[in-house]
């Protein structure tokens, strides 16, 4: 399909980017990865080299709590959705000329945690799980735009713009806006401050795309999910900031923003190649838990890509058959306790 001139997967050369950053348009044309190298990334990752997702665990200590929190996993994980794969997030590329829309803030915008200000809207786009800006299913739709020429990652949960266009009335809920050229700080977006994720964590730089997978590498982190009865209640561990009051997991669930990783042991010749390029990363950069939800693991649609799930033979069973006994849990760090503080920060307005 021909793709709009303003809206491209982040599959660009790093010469692309450093023209970005400078504040001159990018040109279209697909990569290997989802960062491209914008605004100091590297060029198959979003942020900067040092963010936690785009640093290798391979080689990292395992958590005091490793075998507790993959045994109760196994004892408690079980349903039909577990190690399957979403492909519903749009990674959509906006430029200096791409409009920018002001939007309603809805009950599901939260003060000082989401940001306001107008956020680029490239025409054609489309929101999470939808096939345009109508958020028609009343699912999570989310909006996650990069701005090349702000070195801007545009996060929104719950956006809807009737009538499915850009152009359309914009209503959302919160915004989590981050700053693409630096490497986060310790406390994210500030602590006890949530994201367009529960647990307070970027979605696009853990999203993996059909593009990446037939360049044979996925260079980050990948997002994964549980159900709300699974996770720890009331605990998140860095580089997570945030936790909800739907946790409800018992003191051997995972934390918010917990890293697991596959174990380097595990047999991968039975998986086509594909799945193998997504397991391989398991292995070196792990996961992270980063959302309430019932389907494992994220990918990217394939929509807007260079290259097609069905073409590089991957689809939403092709990594179900792990096991939780698969994996191990990274070193976790402090425990925080959500219930202990609130975000303090001052909202992005322009």
């Amino acid at each position: 399909m021909q793709r709009p001139a303003r809206i491209l997967l982040l599959l660009a050369t790093l010469a692309q980017a450093a023209s970005a950053c400078s504040g001159t348009p990018a040109t279209s044309g697909p990569g290997p990865g989802p960062g491209g190298g914008t605004c100091n990334g590297a060029a198959t990752q979003l942020f900067p080299p040092g963010a936690p997702w785009n640093q290798a665990v391979d080689g990292a200590a395992l958590d005091r709590e490793s075998g507790a929190i993959i045994a109760y996993l196994a004892a408690n994980h079980t349903a039909s959705a577990r190690f399957q794969i979403t492909f519903d997030f749009n990674v959509l590329l906006a430029d200096a000329g791409t409009p920018h829309r002001s939007f309603t803030q809805t009950g599901d915008f939260f003060s000082p945690d989401c940001d306001p200000a107008p956020v680029p809207v490239p025409p054609g786009g489309r929101l999470e799980g939808e096939s345009d800006y109508a958020c028609a299913s009343d699912g999570d739709c989310h909006l996650t735009v990069v701005d090349r020429s702000t070195c801007r990652l545009h996060e929104l949960w719950r956006a809807n713009l009737a009538g499915g266009t850009s152009t359309g009335t914009f209503s959302s809920g919160c915004q989590a806006i981050w700053d693409l050229s630096t490497v986060p700080p310790a406390t994210g977006r500030g602590d006890f401050c949530t994201s367009a994720d529960a647990a307070g964590l970027p979605i696009l730089p853990l999203v993996f795309t059909a593009d990446e997978v037939a360049a044979g590498v996925i260079d980050h982190a990948i997002r994964f999910v549980l159900p709300n009865s699974l996770i720890r209640a009331d605990v998140f561990v860095r580089p997570g900031t945030h936790s909800t009051g739907t946790t409800s997991g018992g003191s051997s669930a995972p934390p918010y923003a917990a890293r697991l990783r596959l174990q380097a042991s595990k047999d991968l010749s039975g998986l086509g190649a594909g799945a193998r390029v997504v397991a391989q990363a398991l292995k070196r950069y792990g996961m992270f838990l980063a959302d309430g939800g019932n389907v494992t693991f994220t990918a990217g649609t394939d929509a807007l890509t260079a290259h097609r799930w069905r073409e590089v033979g991957v689809d939403s069973s092709s990594l179900k058959g792990f096991s939780w006994t698969d994996f191990e849990v990274v070193e976790l760090g402090s425990r925080l306790d959500y219930g202990t503080g609130s975000c303090n920060r001052t909202p992005i307005t322009r």
